[in-house]
């Protein structure tokens, strides 16, 4: 009996060291975005030229939606330029996007990622841009996203990220998605940035200096996760990413099980390869060169998923209480269980908008259960996905602006 005591009690201080740790983590990011404040951009001096990459694979369904709104921007026409980067796109679909006032690059590979369709266009564009702007193919950007990163470039930045937000919350996984993406954008962008570490990068909504991310692109071999790589050389390098909040672009976000658990187990995969390839170098440039941010970013991809360490903290605090009250355990580890508890609690009640406090979000709450799981099946299927292009579908969608 004494045996099963002590490995159980082995067994809830290892989970209370994880959970604690990565509850702690959060707490102090969303306690620090909540002071976060975006300073008042001046006008440009000069009107800078973009590339609008958008590549794509096999984005029929969306592609022509997205390139036709890529064109309103209200920023002179003179001055950017959207690239659709085609990828296995049908024979229609390429002829009514070059009747568009815009470049249409195609592209085919024996194993296709986005890192791949990127260089390639750039190998082929001329070298007269002053900025690369990022996209996926399923977003659409405000009208005044172009002019905002254009003044925000005044700041001397070669990296800034676009504030991501829903295109779409018309499921409940879509909405949790969506505030997912919102807690995201809380922690890891205005959390990071309000304590002088450099924001997150996501993929998408992100715009470079063109020739510093044209001669990096060059180095990224990344099949998945490729912004992840480039956001690990940034940082190494020494190189801070800023945030711009109000320069809003909408992603689509995934509608059902299938294409939430593909998406998800490309993400974890990423996040855990990357971890282990730079750990090391992370920690000996902290103490050797004090790269804080570097290593904060290595740190960060060994966390659980925001949606999966609530999950863990719901169920593992209540049920340890329990426990150590049943057969007499260490008192204090049950007070330290409730401390994390409801530590995370505040955490995600800091980190979500305000505008997510309604009707459909507590609707949507009642699929939690079911996101966590699809988040738990993604962690145990990851091995290998990163060596493997995992391809999310899009569909057309009505965007909630």
């Amino acid at each position: 009996m004494n045996i099963l005591i002590n490995s159980l009690n082995i067994l809830e201080i290892i989970l209370i060291v994880f959970t604690g740790f990565a509850t702690l983590y959060i707490l102090f990011f969303s306690t620090s975005g909540l002071f976060y404040k975006e300073k008042k951009l001046s006008l440009a001096s000069k009107n800078r030229k973009f590339a609008v990459l958008i590549p794509g694979y096999k984005e029929d369904e969306v592609i022509l939606e997205v390139a036709a709104d890529a064109l309103k921007q209200n920023y002179p026409s003179d001055y950017f330029d959207v690239v659709i980067i085609a990828d296995s796109f049908s024979p229609e679909t390429i002829q009514r996007l070059s009747v568009m006032p815009l470049k249409v690059i195609e592209v085919k590979f024996d194993k296709s990622t986005k890192a791949k369709a990127l260089n390639k266009a750039m190998s082929i564009l001329p070298d007269d841009y002053d900025i690369a702007l990022v996209l996926d193919a399923d977003n659409l950007m405000e009208r005044d996203f172009l002019l905002k990163m254009n003044n925000a470039f005044e700041k001397n930045f070669f990296v800034i990220q676009g504030h991501r937000t829903a295109k779409n919350t018309n499921t409940n996984l879509a909405m949790l998605d969506a505030i997912s993406e919102e807690i995201n954008n809380h922690l890891f962008r205005k959390g990071h940035r309000a304590v002088g570490l450099s924001s997150a990068i996501i993929g998408s909504g992100m715009a470079f200096d063109y020739q510093y991310f044209k001669n990096m692109m060059l180095e990224v071999k990344a099949i998945g996760g490729f912004d992840k790589e480039i956001e690990l050389k940034m940082l190494k390098a020494g190189l801070k990413v800023d945030y711009l909040e109000n320069a809003y672009v909408y992603d689509e976000k995934v509608q059902d099980s299938e294409a939430f658990s593909i998406q998800r187990r490309r993400w974890l995969s990423a996040q855990f390869h990357y971890f282990f390839q730079d750990i090391g170098s992370a920690t000996k440039d902290l103490f050797f060169k004090g790269n804080v941010d570097y290593f904060v970013k290595a740190i960060q991809f060994i966390q659980p998923p925001r949606i999966l360490l609530l999950g863990l903290v719901c169920v593992e605090a209540p049920l340890f209480i329990i426990v150590n009250k049943l057969i007499g355990l260490n008192r204090s580890l049950s007070e330290i269980w409730l401390i994390v508890f409801v530590s995370c609690i505040i955490s995600f009640l800091f980190s979500v908008p305000i505008k997510f406090y309604n009707k459909k979000t507590a609707k949507a709450i009642l699929d939690l259960p079911k996101g966590m799981l699809l988040m738990l099946v993604s962690l145990l299927k990851i091995k290998g996905a990163n060596k493997q292009f995992l391809h999310t579908p899009h569909g057309t969608v009505e965007t909630e602006k």
